[in-house]
């Protein structure tokens, strides 16, 4: 197609004007997301303290090892 046909295919084109609506839009999306991670980091937390509580004193969760020391 060359440019004439793509304006006479566009000439008598009114580009609809939308309404923003915050339900179809979704965005309260982000808000849902950040509330799974809260409720996931809830739990993992009580599983720890779970799991600490089953094994008495012995550790349930190290903390990486520190590598700053090392020689490279």
């Amino acid at each position: 197609m060359n440019e004439k046909n793509v304006k006479e295919l566009f000439k008598d084109y009114v580009p609809e004007i939308l309404k923003y609506d915050e339900e179809v839009d979704g965005s309260d999306e982000y808000k849902i997301r950040e509330n799974h991670l809260d409720t996931k980091e809830d739990l993992l937390e009580k599983i720890r303290k779970a799991k600490a509580a089953k094994k008495h004193n012995k550790t349930t969760y190290r903390q990486p090892i520190r590598t700053e020391n090392e020689v490279k």
